[in-house]
């Protein structure tokens, strides 16, 4: 069981990397529309894709975390601290 959960982390953060340096390219690519004076219409829609591209990798970054939380959990020996932890990370998230 830990031998999976460690193999899903893995995939879980060679997924968020790679969807990271997506991410900066296409920043990047914004970055050179503004520059080259190109529509705002046009930009924008580039700037809508980079925040569902940041919200699609935000959901994998917390399911690693949940992942982890919950392997540190099952070996701890306070686990309402872990669940604190948890309830404050995803709190936060929410508030913004």
């Amino acid at each position: 069981m830990a031998r999976e959960l460690k193999k899903d982390q893995e995939a879980l953060k060679h997924d968020v990397l790679a969807r990271m340096k997506r991410i900066e390219g296409q920043v990047r690519g914004i970055q050179r529309m503004i520059d080259e004076g190109k529509e705002c219409e046009d930009v924008l829609v580039q700037v809508r894709a980079v925040r569902s591209a940041l919200r699609a990798a935000t959901t994998q970054i917390l399911r690693r975390y949940l992942l982890r939380c919950s392997e540190k959990a099952q070996t701890s020996c306070d686990p309402a601290a872990q669940y604190e932890k948890l309830m404050k990370l995803v709190s936060d998230f929410i508030d913004g």
